[in-house]
């Protein structure tokens, strides 16, 4: 096929960029013409240097990550859903769509790749009739993260459709469906084994799994901390939330420490405390290089997490704690791949209890290597990229 122009559109979160970047090498591989839109400060860190892209602005207004993280560590339910989208997917939307109508006018894109947070791509493409697909980098939106909280929900749609009217779409074809997912095509990076079969969306969804792309990470690590033959544990809250895991991380330390394993804990060291010798911590780790040689992760239900560590059929502790967490951490449950514990109150003897369950029970194990499958067969980067092409020819997906 000839070449096409496809213009990705994404937020300022590491783990929503990731999967773009080895979908959109997969394209150029193709010999298609691709370019990302976003904030500078992110990108040149998040690409590689050879990418095109078209920056909305240098920076975040307001340091909006890192004041988001700070303001929204001790919300949860309902009070942590409406602050995600009244006090960081608002108001970055409302800050994203100068840039984005600028990149769409420079790149003249034949199909916009708008991830599900960056609702200024989804705002941009509908009113000017481009075509567009949804990057669905977490799988809660597909199963209705507002299910259980209707007044929420109303709320957050009127905040969408208020959106819409103030930048040109007439209020009378104005809803909230219309933004908050592509009606051509959602790439969706996980597959049913994991959110299982109902889904929200009446859109046609790709389920094509993780799209992972080896990423340079000059991390620097003391692999000689895994040598032998003890089972190892990976315990990570994300760097989001790891400055409020400090009872959670001192419990684990002590679950850990009772147990003959490997552990490595990726926290602020200050927040952990003293460790026995076979438990490192780190501030920072090389997290895809160092999921081969685990055994059991323990995590905060982060999509990205999740779905790195079940690539390699790696059973999970999940312990959410607010946003698409919940959502995720159910389903990891439901598909028989790990067990979920409570952020809040952690004891030792809770969390011991289900890193022993995470290493040993053979039926979490068959669950984890059940969904591996599945994402293994799913085809990545490489089926996503093969939805693509297909939309910018005729906007009719693949089967599914």
């Amino acid at each position: 096929m000839s070449a096409r122009r496809f213009l990705f559109v994404v937020p300022p979160l590491a783990g929503h960029v990731n999967p773009t970047v080895a979908v959109g090498g997969e394209l150029l591989r193709r010999g298609h013409d691709v370019a990302w839109t976003g904030y500078r400060e992110v990108l040149t860190d998040l690409l590689p240097p050879d990418r095109t892209w078209i920056p909305v602005a240098d920076r975040l207004p307001g340091d909006l990550v890192r004041t988001i993280a700070a303001r929204a560590a001790g919300l949860r339910g309902a009070a942590a859903l409406k602050f995600l989208w009244e006090d960081f997917l608002h108001p970055l939307a409302l800050d994203m769509v100068p840039g984005v109508e600028r990149a769409v006018a420079t790149y003249r894109p034949d199909v916009v790749v708008v991830d599900q947070q960056t609702v200024a791509g989804a705002l941009v493409a509908e009113r000017d009739g481009l075509t567009w697909a949804t990057s669905a980098t977490t799988s809660a939106e597909l199963v209705d993260p507002f299910a259980t909280l209707p007044k929420i929900r109303s709320w957050a749609d009127g905040l969408l459709v208020d959106f819409q009217v103030a930048h040109g779409i007439p209020a009378a074809e104005a809803t909230a469906e219309r933004v908050r997912c592509s009606r051509h095509l959602v790439l969706a990076f996980t597959t049913a084994a994991l959110t299982g079969p109902e889904l929200r969306t009446g859109a046609p969804v790709a389920f094509v799994g993780p799209a992972v792309t080896e990423r340079p990470d000059p991390t620097p690590f003391p692999w000689e901390h895994l040598e032998g033959d003890r089972p190892t544990v990976l315990v990570s809250l994300g760097t989001v939330n790891a400055e409020a895991g400090e009872r959670f991380f001192r419990a684990a330390v002590e679950a850990l420490a009772e147990r003959d394993l490997r552990a490595v804990v990726v926290a602020p060291p200050d927040l952990v405390g003293p460790v026995p010798d076979h438990v490192l911590v780190r501030t920072r780790v090389p997290q895809l290089a160092l999921l081969p040689h685990v055994d059991a992760v323990v995590c905060h239900g982060g999509h990205n997490t999740v779905c790195e560590a079940l690539q390699h059929a790696i059973p999970l502790v999940v312990a959410p704690i607010r946003d698409d967490q919940p959502v995720i951490a159910e389903q990891v449950v439901a598909a028989g791949a790990g067990v979920r514990v409570r952020f809040a109150r952690p004891t030792a003897a809770t969390l011991g209890a289900a890193i022993d369950a995470a290493l040993h029970d053979p039926d979490l194990r068959a669950g984890a290597a059940a969904v591996a499958a599945s994402f293994a067969a799913a085809g990545g980067a490489t089926a996503a990229a093969d939805h693509l092409e297909r939309l910018s020819l005729d906007r009719t997906p693949a089967p599914l």
